[in-house]
Parts: structure tokens; C-alpha cells; sequence
């Protein structure tokens, strides 16, 4: 799937919605519960035909980030089902440190 930057995404099999901050330029897959995401802003589903291997929701408000792809993602509605790039887990995108003020 080609994303785009601002573009809704939403589970095809629990609730959880993203929105694209930073979109890779090659074509990526980007799952949720083991399934394709899909373009919009309601998840259809609610968790129950999620695979066990597949569970580690997403949480309301976090960034996702692969850096070799360059995609961000931000999670606007959390869910049961764990987020994958290209069947990879897609990480919690870290905080930068600030500076010491000594």
C-alpha cells in the first residue's frame, strides 16, 4: 500500500485507528491483528477473531516509527491487535533525550 502523509487508517478486524504522520516512499504493508489495514477512520472489528500471536494493542495517543522506511504513525483510537510493518513489529517511537542543564 502506498501512504500518504494525514491519511486515516483503520483495523479490519479490532477498533484501532491511525493516522499517517511521515509516509515511507516505497510501497509498504502495514498490518493490524495479523490483517491489512484499511483506508478510513472506524475500525470494523472488535478483537475477538485476532490470532493470539498477534495481540499487543496499540496506545491512544503514541507514535510508531520504522526508521529504515521512514514511516510515523500516530495512534488515534487504541485496540487489541499489534501494528506490523512489512510483518515486522512496527516500535513505539522513543522520546528524544533533552539536554542536561548543568
Amino acid at each position: 500500500m502506498i501512504l500518504e502523509a494525514g491519511q486515516s487508517l483503520a483495523s479490519s478486524v479490532d477498533t484501532t485507528t491511525v493516522v499517517v504522520v511521515r509516509a515511507p516512499e516505497a510501497d509498504v504493508s502495514l498490518t493490524c491483528g495479523g490483517a491489512p489495514m484499511v483506508i478510513g477512520k472506524k475500525g470494523e472489528g472488535d478483537g475477538s477473531s485476532i490470532d493470539p500471536a498477534n495481540v499487543g494493542g496499540a496506545q491512544l495517543g503514541k507514535r510508531y516509527a520504522d526508521d529504515d522506511t521512514g514511516l510515523e504513525i500516530l495512534c488515534t483510537k487504541p485496540g487489541t491487535g499489534r501494528l506490523d510493518l512489512d510483518g515486522r513489529p512496527l516500535p513505539l517511537k522513543t522520546a528524544k533525550p533533552l539536554p542536561s542543564s548543568d
